[in-house]
C-alpha cells in the first residue's frame, strides 16, 4: 500500500483526534492537524504523533465549526498533493466534510469502514442502503475527504516527548456565515461507548422510563455501561444520544454487548456488529436479533434481568 503526500486531519471532538492523527499516520507520509482551542490542544496534536499543526486560534463562541471552511480550504488547496482530508463520523465533521467538497471540488465519501491509499486515488469501503450494504468507492481527485466510523483506526497513547511549533493560520470570514448567539449546556453525560469493554443496551422491550432500573442493576453486576436503540433515544428521549447505538450513532466494539428487548433491526445491527460477543433476551422468538446473537434467550426481559443479576451477584 503507497501513501498520500498529506493527510489533513480535524476533529471538534477531543476524544476522537487521536483516532484520526493514528489513521493519518495509517495512510499518510505527513499527518497536518487543524486545531481550534488552546495551546494545550496543540501541543496534544504533537503528542498524538501529528507532523504539523495549524493553530485556528482559540475557540469563538460567536463560531461554529463550518465557519472555518474557507479558512482550512485556503490551507489545504496551498497545500501537497495528493492530498486527504480525514475526520471522524461527528455531526459537526460530516457537515464540515460537505462543505470543504465544495470548495476543493474533492471527492467525499462518508461512513467509510476501511480506507486504502493507492498510488493516484483513494479506496473506501462504507455502508450504503442504510447498512444492508458495503459499498467501494474510489476517490481521484487530487484531494480526497474521507469521514469515518468509531473503531476504524485504533487510538494512540500520548507522548508528551513528541512537540512542535505550530503554524498560526488567520481566519477567512467567509461570505455567508451563521454567527452563534447563544450557547447552552447540553444536558447529557459524557460516556464514550467506544471505550466500554461491555455494553447493556435496552430497546422497545422496556415498557416504562422507570423500568430501566433493571438494566441499571445488571450494568452495575457486571461492571457494563448502558446503551439503547434508536426509539429509545430519539424516540421516548429517555436516554442521551451519545448512548444510541445505531448506523447514525455509535457503533462500539465491546467484548460483550448484551441486547435487552431489541429486536435486532440491520440499522442497530451495523452498530453492534462490531461486539465480540452479543447476548440477545427477547421474547419474540423470531425476533431479527437471534440471527446476529452468539447466545440467546427467549423469554420476558422482566424475568430474565432480574435472574441474571441475582446470579452475577451470587
Amino acid at each position: 500500500m503507497s501513501k498520500i503526500s498529506n493527510v489533513w486531519v480535524f476533529s471538534d471532538a477531543e476524544s476522537r483526534l487521536s483516532e484520526a492523527i493514528a489513521g493519518g499516520a495509517q495512510l499518510g507520509e505527513k499527518v497536518s492537524a487543524f486545531i481550534i482551542g488552546s495551546q494545550e490542544d496543540v501541543a496534544k496534536a504533537f503528542s498524538f504523533g501529528a507532523d504539523a499543526v495549524y493553530y485556528l486560534g482559540e475557540n469563538d463562541s460567536a463560531r461554529i465549526v463550518e465557519s472555518y471552511t474557507d479558512t482550512m480550504a485556503k490551507v489545504i488547496a496551498e497545500g501537497d498533493k495528493p492530498s486527504m482530508v480525514l475526520l471522524p463520523g461527528t455531526r459537526r465533521c460530516k457537515a464540515l466534510a460537505s462543505l470543504l467538497g465544495v470548495k476543493l471540488d474533492a471527492g467525499v465519501v462518508t461512513e467509510a469502514s476501511e480506507v486504502v491509499a493507492e498510488a493516484e486515488n483513494v479506496q473506501v469501503k462504507h455502508m450504503v442502503y442504510g447498512g444492508l450494504a458495503i459499498g467501494d468507492e474510489k476517490i481521484v481527485s487530487p484531494i480526497s475527504i474521507v469521514v469515518f466510523g468509531g473503531g476504524v483506526f485504533q487510538a494512540v497513547e500520548a507522548d508528551a516527548s513528541k512537540t512542535g511549533e505550530a503554524v498560526t493560520v488567520d481566519f477567512v470570514e467567509p461570505k455567508a456565515s451563521i454567527k452563534c448567539i447563544e450557547r447552552q449546556p447540553k444536558q447529557g453525560s459524557s460516556v464514550d461507548l467506544n471505550k466500554a469493554k461491555r455494553i447493556v443496551a435496552i430497546g422497545r422491550g422496556i415498557s416504562k422510563q422507570e423500568d430501566m432500573k433493571l438494566a441499571e442493576d445488571l450494568c452495575a453486576a457486571i461492571e457494563a455501561e448502558m446503551g439503547c436503540s434508536r426509539p429509545i433515544a430519539e424516540g421516548e428521549k429517555w436516554m442521551e444520544h451519545e448512548r444510541y447505538i445505531g448506523i447514525s450513532g455509535v457503533m462500539p466494539k465491546p467484548e460483550l454487548y448484551l441486547a435487552l428487548g431489541i429486536s435486532g433491526q440491520v440499522q442497530h445491527m451495523v452498530g453492534a456488529n462490531g461486539s465480540q460477543a452479543i447476548v440477545a433476551v427477547n421474547k419474540d422468538k423470531n425476533a431479527p436479533i437471534f440471527d446476529y446473537a452468539d447466545y440467546g434467550i427467549v423469554g420476558d426481559l422482566y424475568t430474565v434481568v432480574p435472574a441474571l443479576v441475582d446470579a452475577f451477584k451470587s
